[in-house]
């Protein structure tokens, strides 16, 4: 790779958005960064894993909103499942920041799970493990879980009471939702005490929604 390439941010650009986020990150956290992010845009041009192409953008929206979560909740070590991964966010992101995370990307499309096998084939991130199924379907696999987070779920209220479930038993879950979605979480699940509200730096509508389990 070269810093000439369109998919590389420099060092520089990227410590000084991380700092807008209260993060920041040493030198291999940036140079794994400027690794995900190369094969994020170049598997983009054939899998449908993001529809933001700007590099910048992409720093912003999907790496430094997904590693804002290590300071703000705060998230610093443990089990944690990232439900419905997608093209890895906001697990490996947070496994990069926090190394000593022990980290499961649930994703059941096969296409976006091969892409984040492949992200592991290139960038050393151990106690990482992709699990190709549906959420619903995974219990023991993956407990005893300190977290579960998801950038992606649409029907919050039986992704929540799996979470809670005896099965899963999660201590905490973080959602990363927009402002509209707020009210309809906090309703969906009897089984969480919600905190206020964490407001996304540099955003007016995304929120990040931390519950810990009732019953922990």
């Amino acid at each position: 790779m070269t810093t000439s390439s369109p998919a590389i941010l420099s060092a520089d650009t990227i410590r000084r958005a991380m700092g807008e986020f209260q993060l920041a990150p040493s030198e291999q956290q940036i140079l794994y960064i400027q690794q995900y992010m190369g094969l994020l845009l170049a598997w983009n041009e054939k899998v449908n894993l993001t529809a933001i192409r700007d590099p910048l953008e992409i720093l912003h929206r999907h790496f430094c909103e997904c590693m804002y979560a290590a300071t703000a909740v705060p998230v610093e070590n443990g089990r944690l499942a990232d439900v419905g991964s997608g093209a890895g966010f906001p697990g490996i992101p947070l496994k990069i920041i926090r190394p000593e995370l022990q980290v499961f990307l649930i994703e059941s499309n096969m296409k976006k799970a091969t892409f984040l096998a492949e992200v592991l084939r290139n960038i050393e991130l151990p106690d990482t493990k992709v699990l190709v199924s549906r959420y619903e379907e995974l219990g023991e696999e993956i407990t005893p879980l300190d977290f579960v987070c998801s950038r992606a779920v649409g029907d919050f209220g039986p992704f929540l009471t799996w979470a809670a479930s005896q099965a899963v038993a999660a201590k905490q879950v973080i959602l990363w939702i927009g402002g509209r979605d707020l009210e309809q979480v906090q309703k969906a699940s009897s089984d969480w005490d919600w905190r206020e509200p964490i407001p996304v730096p540099n955003s007016l509508r995304r929120y990040l929604l931390v519950g810990s389990r009732k019953s922990a």
